[in-house]
């Protein structure tokens, strides 16, 4: 399968793509999730990746930073080979911010605590700098008001917003999001996407899996649709949603709309 080209008149930045997958294959003894999938991305682009359960997305998403280790195939960042031995791969993350669909808090610590210690961890911040950094991260997500508050006393969207905080206080060049809004209730997802619609206007490039249509519809430069471990198809929301061009796609879109 040939890599994907952003759709025409998406800023792309560099020519090289900023994440390039080569013929990634995934293995979980005899199941074989990922059956040679390439997929590029350029900088500032929305990717949203889509499909039925069991399709291989959330697996894909996390060989894009090793969280899974490919069985076989390249994967690299901003030119990184992220499969090389010789790697950092702790430095190499930290140009890949991702946020999961469980919030991963300290619920010992405040709101302004989860997001500072990334800082001071991973980046070695002083505790001054690391707190400031974290405040205006919190701000980007509209919870400064929150920052003394601990995981218990907030949401679960606020929650979701702190974990995005953290993500993007390292100050990524990519961010992946794995269904991000799928733990939360209805009335609790609009200011998750709020946040990641801001994120996209500000230029973060981001790889999203996600059940919310109607923000790939809006939002995304590109829509992956993914089933059987392969990326079946691929193209601008208005084509994917709107004349999918495989019967396989058509089949999911149908069925996604009738609910």
């Amino acid at each position: 399968m040939s890599l994907a080209a952003p759709r025409p008149g998406a800023d792309t930045g560099a020519a090289r793509p900023i994440v390039e997958a080569r013929a990634i294959h995934k293995h979980f003894g005899p199941l074989h999730v990922l059956k040679g999938v390439d997929l590029a991305v350029a900088e500032r682009e929305l990717v949203f990746i889509i499909g039925p359960s069991g399709s291989g997305k959330s697996t894909l998403l996390r060989c894009l930073n090793r969280l899974e280790e490919p069985s076989s195939g390249s994967v690299t960042v901003e030119g990184i080979d992220l499969l090389d031995r010789r790697t950092d791969l702790n430095a190499a993350r930290q140009r890949i911010g991702m946020v999961f669909q469980s919030f991963n808090l300290y619920p010992h610590m405040t709101a302004l605590g989860n997001v500072a210690l990334a800082l001071r961890k991973v980046q070695g911040k002083g505790r001054a700098e690391a707190e400031a950094r974290a405040r205006a991260a919190l701000a980007r997500v509209h919870l400064e008001d929150r920052a003394g508050h601990h995981p218990g006393q907030l949401s679960g969207g606020q929650q979701q917003r702190v974990a995005i905080a953290r993500a993007i206080a390292l100050e990524p060049r990519v961010m992946l999001f794995d269904e991000p809004t799928s733990a939360l209730d209805p009335e609790l997802v609009g200011g998750v996407l709020q946040v990641m619609r801001e994120l996209r206007e500000d230029g973060m490039t981001m790889v999203v899996v996600s059940h919310e249509m109607g923000f790939a519809r809006a939002a995304a430069d590109r829509v992956v649709f993914m089933a059987d471990g392969r990326i079946v198809e691929q193209g601008p929301p208005a084509e994917i949603f709107g004349a999918p061009r495989e019967e396989r796609t058509r089949a999911f879109i149908g069925q996604v709309e009738r609910h």
